[in-house]
């Protein structure tokens, strides 16, 4: 048996599924990043988490061969990495389960655990890839100078963009209506409200507004589509800078995957948008939809590290 699991701010996924590529049982649980929780409320909703996963799967903790947890920011502190390592201790043995960054779940599972590279685009962004024994990430910086492409990246464009047209500097566009229309604003200024006062500046809740620059676009935009270029240029620049790291040759073909909300609200268009970026750079890449979700991806990542890859009859049965 081998447990996924796909950490996240806002919720955390977990699988358990077997060898022969069937899912015994999933489980949802709040946001686990240790940034707004804490480590010791962190320890225990993974370890509350993984009882609860195994009690549906009708499991005992020795059945699990290997686990692999995907944590927000994993990595990102090297003082707190021993600490974070510890915390699945609390619900299974030391020698059976890896800690590492979220952004993993999302390669494993969109590439299935083949060579390439996956960009992450929701309320951050954040690329990971790898290549043999090589792995590499650019980005995921974090909100306050970075996260470029992400969900609040579009969200702080569309609110200045919405700033510099109240004042006159820009001409009103779809966005400007848009923005008033969710928000429910009557005087302009009173944006200054919702996003200081009512959402108290939370990056999730400011990153949702990020949709709104799709919305725009769809009803020509011509602002919010320079800005969604922007934001697939960005993230090209992101997939552009691992591919060197992993040391592809120039003639190589990469394969390329992507998932979050910035592409799911986007849609193709976005899409061909990241694709013309990523060609406009001269290399060759291959890019392709997700395969499998990143809780599942978790779960594959488990079974490679443990030296018992599933098979591709396994992943088959997965995707179906």
């Amino acid at each position: 048996m081998f447990i996924g699991v796909d950490g996240g701010g806002t919720k955390t996924e977990m699988v358990v599924l077997d060898s022969e590529g069937v899912i015994r049982a999933t489980h949802r649980t709040g946001g686990s990043s240790y940034l707004a929780l804490g480590l010791e409320p962190l320890g225990t909703l993974l370890a509350q988490g993984i009882e609860t996963l195994l009690g549906k799967a009708g499991l005992p903790p020795a059945d699990v061969e290997f686990a692999f947890f995907g944590l927000p920011a994993f990595g990102e502190d090297s003082s707190l990495a021993s600490s974070l390592s510890r915390l699945p201790a609390r619900c299974l043995p030391t020698d059976s389960y890896l800690c590492g960054n979220d952004m993993i779940c999302g390669w494993a599972g969109s590439l299935l655990c083949r060579d390439g590279i996956s960009v992450v685009a929701g309320t951050g962004s954040i690329c990971y890839g790898e290549r043999g024994e090589l792995s590499a990430r650019a980005g995921g910086w974090g909100e306050l100078f970075s996260d470029e492409g992400s969900a609040y990246w579009l969200a702080c464009r569309a609110l200045n963009l919405f700033s510099r047209m109240s004042d006159g500097r820009e001409p009103r566009s779809a966005l400007y209506d848009l923005l008033r229309g969710r928000l429910k604003i009557t005087h302009d200024l009173d944006l200054c409200g919702h996003i200081y006062s009512q959402l108290a500046g939370d990056r999730a809740k400011i990153a949702q507004l990020g949709s709104l620059v799709s919305e725009a676009a769809t009803l020509g935009d011509a602002r919010a589509s320079e800005i969604l270029t922007d934001a697939a240029r960005e993230l090209a620049l992101l997939v552009n800078a691992t591919r060197s790291e992993l040391r592809f040759g120039p003639s190589e073909t990469v394969l390329v995957s992507y998932s979050g909300g910035v592409f799911d609200n986007a849609g193709a268009s976005f899409v061909d948008s990241f694709t013309a970026a990523l060609r406009a750079h001269g290399s060759e890449y291959q890019v392709c939809v997700p395969q499998l979700p990143p809780a599942i991806g978790a779960a594959l990542y488990a079974a490679k590290r443990r030296g018992r890859p599933l098979s591709a009859t396994a992943i088959e049965r997965l995707r179906a």
